[in-house]
């Protein structure tokens, strides 16, 4: 508490009187983190380590932000996309998968965070209707940045940053997502999804040739917007992905190419923002990887069990168990019940580390020994919340503009429940999982 007072009056003089962002938060400490192979440099980001008193004035800052642009009527034509990010990635991805048609283009930006102009960036903030004061805040905040790099326990000597916004800053993804918003307008008749610097494009159409001819129209427009903001797309990491689950994919489809004439690479899986999602949408690949990452947790567990409490064990499996199975579960509930019996293995067996019940125990006892429903109940509860506040407005537009109330025709004991319009697939479409919608009354959607 005493420092509240302080941090209040340092953060009111400097939004308000000084417009100065504070030097020691442009002095950042970046520690390079793997993505992809460790051996490789290029998968490799700087994970800027900001002190605590620079992200409490960010995370004010980025406040003003996101209310800035919840305005109604103020932003309709960046509402989809620029708040796409700041909902999460499982509604993220969720509007990915009802969007699928036939097919998907995943691009990469090269060191996207760290190739931000901040003039460009500037500018995008004075057309989108921020103040005077606030664009001389945020000039001072780009200004003489200087960071260095840790590793192995050295420090290396500063280096001046002209370009970027910091990876690991709380304010890192909110400006990132305003620089390339425009992108989206280049999209043309493609469908696209901007989620920080992961973006989709993807084409419907009545047949394989008039898709992968939109896309690439589509696609080299978007590199040339990519150009534009100053942005390199990464190539290599840039992947097609062709959706359907009632025909079999062609064998040599056509390529799609970028603008120096390189051709990208088509893929049967890939992982969208913590999602393996499959050409055929059976998240086989995805429950696979689930399976071994909670199977060697639970090793681990077990081979320790000796020094656990039974409270710690609950404890334990609660916090490093459960979340892995309950994040994205709303969008892998499609799965068949025969990969999702995998599942249901490895969380018995967690649930047997705690009790320490025989491998004879019904699954029903399992669940009443430590209190929790099964995974089938989870994903349901966990969708239901989704419709819940899809219905209330409370998620994201993208996905309430999905769940429609059907209006009765009859006036019977049904029409006391919320029934909700199921639409009618048109094969080989891909439609979002609408059938699971099922009727509800108002008081249990009120527990959810």
């Amino acid at each position: 508490m005493k420092l509240l007072q302080p941090l209040l009056l340092a953060c009111s003089i400097s939004l308000s009187y000084r417009l100065r962002f504070p030097k020691i938060g442009r002095l950042p400490r970046s520690s390079p983190s793997s993505k992809g192979v460790t051996l490789d440099p290029n998968c490799y980001r700087p994970i800027s380590i900001l002190p605590c008193l620079s992200k409490v004035f960010e995370s004010q800052v980025n406040k003003q932000i996101t209310d800035h642009f919840e305005i109604p009527l103020y932003l309709l034509r960046y509402a989809i996309w620029f708040q796409s990010w700041s909902w999460g990635c499982t509604s993220a991805t969720l509007k990915v998968l009802n969007d699928i048609i036939t097919a998907i283009d995943k691009r990469h930006y090269c060191a996207a965070f760290d190739s931000v102009n901040h003039n460009i960036l500037i500018g995008r903030l004075d057309s989108l209707g921020f103040s005077n004061d606030c664009l001389a805040w945020f000039t001072n905040y780009f200004s003489d940045r200087v960071q260095c790099v840790k590793s192995e326990g050295l420090l290396s000597g500063p280096l001046t940053v002209s370009m970027g916004v910091p990876q690991g800053s709380i304010l890192g993804p909110t400006l990132f997502s305003v620089y390339i918003n425009d992108v989206a307008l280049a999209a043309g008749d493609s469908l696209i999804h901007l989620n920080a610097d992961d973006t989709i494009l993807y084409t419907p159409g009545p047949s394989l040739d008039t898709v992968l001819t939109n896309l690439q129209t589509s696609f080299n427009a978007i590199q040339l917007s990519f150009r534009g903001l100053q942005l390199l797309l990464n190539a290599s990491k840039t992947k097609c992905m062709l959706f359907n689950r009632l025909l079999p994919a062609p064998a040599r489809p056509s390529s799609i190419t970028t603008l120096d004439g390189s051709d990208l690479e088509y893929v049967d899986n890939y992982k969208y923002l913590g999602v393996w999602l499959g050409c055929k949408l059976s998240f086989q690949t995805h429950i696979k990887h689930l399976q071994s990452k909670i199977k060697s947790r639970i090793g681990f567990l077990y081979r320790n069990k000796a020094s656990f409490t039974h409270a710690a064990k609950h404890t334990l499996v609660k916090l490093t168990i459960l979340p892995i199975l309950d994040f994205g579960d709303v969008i892998y509930k499609i799965a068949s019940n025969t990969l999702l019996n995998k599942l249901d293995a490895v969380y018995h067996s967690a649930i047997r580390f705690i009790t320490k019940a025989p491998h004879t125990t019904y699954h029903c006892d399992l669940y009443a020994l430590v209190g929790w429903p099964s995974l089938h109940t989870r994903r349901q509860t966990h969708w239901l919340q989704v419709i819940y506040k899809s219905l209330l407005g409370k998620a994201p537009p993208y996905l309430s503009s999905l769940v429609t109330i059907a209006a009765p025709t009859r006036n019977t004991r049904s029409s006391r429940y919320i029934s909700l319009v199921t639409p009618k697939p048109i094969p080989p479409l891909v439609v979002f999982p609408s059938s699971s919608l099922l009727p509800m009354t108002r008081t249990n959607c009120k527990n959810l």
